[in-house]
């Protein structure tokens, strides 16, 4: 995550918080020492990830899913 002084936070402050809209997330240093991190509000909190599998459980995928449609494809290219 960036490091921004405390005066150019100022100076630039639309332009840092467009792009934390965005999902670049920013910190705001005083003197070299971290003093604030911007982030947008719906990103995950720190340390929290998205992740693979929270669905799990919830729904089905049939067995012959990669066939689905098969004949109607073959159709359309003329097969």
């Amino acid at each position: 995550m960036e490091s921004i002084n405390i005066h150019e936070a100022k100076t630039r402050l639309s332009q840092l918080v467009a792009r934390a809209a965005k999902g670049e997330g920013f910190i705001i240093a005083k003197a070299g020492k971290p003093m604030a991190r911007v982030t947008a509000i719906d990103s995950p909190q720190l340390g929290q990830q998205k992740r693979l599998g929270f669905l799990a459980g919830q729904f089905q995928v049939p067995d012959d899913f990669d066939r689905m449609g098969q004949e109607e494809i073959a159709e359309m290219f003329g097969c």
